[in-house]
């Protein structure tokens, strides 16, 4: 058996990584930060999942871990080729000047 870190290690690593996502998001106003907070929350999941799959001896936390990959880099593909698009036009990523587009 392996020698692992207690479960409480991984929950508080998880908990800072996403509150740091979620400042992040909250914070900034680059879109490009903003979808690298939002990839910072979803791996503080994935690190949770792993850590609690491991822990209980069960791989259906890997499998989600997976799927939340596949979803995020899904994520990142739209999310940057609308930034692309927007930044083509507007000249800028600054999510806040991004309300002109309801005309």
């Amino acid at each position: 058996m392996l020698n692992l870190p207690p479960i409480e290690h991984y929950i508080w690593l998880s908990s800072l990584l996403f509150c740091i996502g979620v400042a992040g998001v909250l914070m900034r106003r680059n879109g490009i930060v903003l979808l690298m907070c939002i990839e910072l929350m979803l791996n503080s999941v994935n690190l949770l999942l792993v850590a609690f799959s491991t822990y209980f001896q069960d791989s259906a936390g890997q499998l989600f871990v997976f799927f939340i990959m596949v979803v995020a880099a899904a994520e990142v593909a739209v999310g940057l080729s609308i930034l692309v698009m927007l930044y083509r036009n507007l000249k800028t990523v600054d999510i806040s000047l991004f309300d002109k587009l309801k005309n």
